[in-house]
């Protein structure tokens, strides 16, 4: 089993071309149910083999981690990597059937993602205080999240080269390393800009190949680690901490709140299908429902309303941009986004 899960991560990187944050994800994954599955065997069972895992196996992986209070959302990415671990081993004949295809995938809860109002996330961008270079980069990766829409493991993965800061536009390496060339603002570029002047001449390096957002030691940032930056900036606010996709549905939800066209929010998230995006259509349509409701002397309907975004009276995430002033964080290039 462990050379199996070897070739499948050569297979990930060299064919399928995945990132080295997804490469990460399904190596962890893969590794957590090889150890489980030990666990279950006598001492001197022989090695695991591939074929020695049967449905049963795998649904008593998936009950052991719904006991460990697990998210259903990552019992799902774990069967997932089971299953694409199985597809490949098939394609080469090393097994002769997916025993993952045989277990359902755990129900997913339907909820909105959580969105900032535009108030919220002016905030969120002013916070980092300072001009040491940490807070420098720190201000660089929130305005960039915001301003370009870019998943976390995009953001880590900017090398010198992939910005024009001259004509505000940034390459970002979306899933399965397509590229794509998203505007980036002018507050970004000038955070971009501080944050640069601030590192030369000694911790930044002049290869095109440098990344843009470095650590401490001047390696490359992980997503872990802006993962921890947002949370720690983003507690301070009223709702609590965000992570940085929530940063990219704010992106989204504003722009559409602003007039802009969806499939042009499409290309600027790198969604496959339109039908991605289109779930920020609810949330743009729950804030105008929401507006109409507070404001509308004919409206009537806002002592018995449900909550904007919520099904069947249950509550769901706050509106987006409700009571923001509309000049703030238009797609006007000079403002963010």
């Amino acid at each position: 089993m462990e050379d199996a899960i070897r070739s499948f991560m050569t297979f990930l990187e060299v064919e399928q071309g995945a990132s080295r944050e997804t490469i990460r994800g399904y190596h962890s994954d893969l590794r957590q149910f090889l150890s489980f599955v030990r666990t279950t065997r006598p001492g001197d069972a022989p090695p695991l083999a591939p074929a020695d895992v049967d449905p049963l196996t795998i649904r008593g992986y998936l009950a052991w981690l719904d006991r460990k209070n697990e998210k259903k959302s990552s019992l799902a990415r774990k069967l997932a990597a089971l299953r694409s671990l199985y597809r490949f081993l098939g394609r080469d004949e090393r097994v002769s059937m997916n025993p993952a295809a045989e277990v359902r995938s755990p129900k997913q809860p339907q909820y909105l993602p959580r969105v900032l109002s535009k108030d919220d996330a002016n905030a969120l961008m002013e916070f980092p205080d300072g001009d040491g270079p940490l807070v420098l980069r720190d201000r660089a990766i929130l305005e960039t999240l915001y301003s370009t829409g870019a998943r976390v493991s995009e953001l880590v993965g900017i090398d010198q080269d992939d910005l024009n800061l001259n004509d505000g536009l940034v390459r970002l390496r979306g899933k399965g390393r397509k590229e794509r060339i998203v505007p980036i603002g002018t507050v970004a570029v000038e955070a971009l800009k501080e944050y640069h002047e601030k590192l030369r001449p000694s911790a930044i390096s002049h290869q095109l190949s440098a990344p843009v957002f470095m650590n401490h030691r001047s390696g490359r940032l992980t997503a872990r680690s802006v993962e921890r930056i947002v949370g720690k900036y983003s507690a301070r606010l009223s709702g609590g901490r965000i992570s940085p996709h929530a940063l990219r549905h704010s992106f989204a939800t504003h722009l559409l709140d602003e007039g802009a066209d969806l499939r042009a929010i499409q290309e600027m998230l790198g969604h496959a299908s339109l039908g991605t995006t289109q779930k920020y259509t609810h949330l743009a349509t729950d804030h105008l429902m929401a507006v109409y409701d507070r404001a509308h002397p004919r409206a009537g309907r806002s002592a018995t309303r449900p909550a904007a975004g919520s099904i069947g009276g249950s509550s769901a995430e706050p509106v987006a941009g409700t009571g923001a002033d509309p000049t703030i964080r238009t797609t006007d290039r000079k403002t963010r986004p």
